[in-house]
């Protein structure tokens, strides 16, 4: 027998399965079934959406298919999934159309003008924790090349919509759809130069593709110069078949192509319902998308440039289209 105290005390009971225990765990787990499907499970985002699709087709509505998720953000890759808002006319705008920040951050002894006033009025009214710190402390949360005019905010991660929903939107509002869809834009700096023109020339949203393509983050909020708190992005599970289904609906594809068959200025669809598809700087458009496309058209520019980056070519066509929609009104 073991002495009390003695380490070796009960190392002569026998670990493991003893005998007669063999079906006892099997017998436990009877009855329970295979797991339920997320769409099956009615407190899960999945099935809260089957069941909001069986309402709306209870109503008349037509089936909506639909692959992955119509509004989930891509996480970053540090684990934090806010955003770092930068810069007077891009925090302004944000905090005007109610993003939800959730801190905002105004440097130390910072010039005061109207509208870092505004600033401070909208979230001393909406309870926004407002946080005095250093420029070098700005720095580092605007990054390398960010510039932060001594103000920042933290917002929640952007929410996408889905191209069905968001063309719906606009044929409901009796506006004329005039769209933008970006494949393989890679820089979110062009994302939200596309994101700012789109809002000066009357577009209704940007589509972006689910893989290979840029998301809302800090730089495309800052380029964007507040354009990204009025302009939604949605994203498209696969492009090509959403224009597709746009197509059906009478919306025309039109691509942005060096070599296209008709140039900007000859353009004949600019008042019909339009979606203006956008290629990246060095590939230009997908196979795929250029077979998908109803026109594609060019941008007449001078021989020794080679191309435009998607930023600019998109701000042409958009000009280009709202001056033909204006002239026709």
């Amino acid at each position: 027998m073991a002495k009390p105290g003695n380490p070796s005390a009960g190392r002569g009971k026998k670990k493991g399965p003893t005998k007669g225990t063999g079906g006892k765990n099997r017998r436990s787990l009877e009855g329970r079934g295979p797991t339920p499907k997320a769409e099956d499970r009615a407190w899960h985002p999945a099935g809260k959406r089957k069941a909001a699709q069986e309402r709306y087709i209870a109503a008349g509505g037509k089936p909506q298919q639909r692959q992955g998720s119509s509004n989930r953000a891509p996480k970053s890759k540090s684990g934090d999934d806010t955003e770092t808002v930068t810069g007077r006319n891009s925090v302004l705008e944000a905090l005007r159309a109610k993003i939800p920040a959730t801190a905002f951050y105004i440097a130390q002894r910072v010039e005061m003008d109207d509208r870092v006033k505004e600033m401070l009025s909208i979230a001393t009214n909406r309870g926004i924790p407002v946080l005095e710190v250093t420029r070098q402390e700005l720095d580092r949360m605007a990054g390398f090349d960010g510039v932060h005019q001594g103000v920042a905010i933290k917002v929640p991660p952007y929410e996408y919509g889905h191209p069905q929903d968001l063309l719906e939107q606009v044929i409901d509002s009796g506006e004329t759809p005039l769209l933008v869809a970006l494949d393989g834009v890679t820089d979110p700096r062009n994302l939200g130069a596309i994101m700012r023109s789109a809002a000066a020339f009357g577009s209704q949203g940007v589509i972006v593709p689910q893989r290979r393509s840029a998301g809302v983050n800090s730089a495309a909020w800052k380029t964007s110069a507040g354009a990204a708190a009025r302009i939604p992005v949605v994203i498209a599970p696969n492009l090509t078949t959403t224009l597709k289904e746009f197509k059906k609906q009478g919306v025309f594809v039109l691509g942005l192509d060096g070599g296209g068959d008709v140039a900007l200025p000859a353009l004949q669809l600019a008042d019909r319902p339009v979606v203006i598809v956008v290629g990246s700087e060095g590939k230009g458009l997908s196979r795929l998308v250029t077979e998908t496309c109803d026109q594609v058209v060019s941008i007449p520019i001078s021989s020794a440039t080679e191309s435009l980056n998607a930023g600019i070519a998109a701000s042409v066509a958009l000009y280009q289209v709202a001056t033909i929609r204006a002239a026709q009104e």
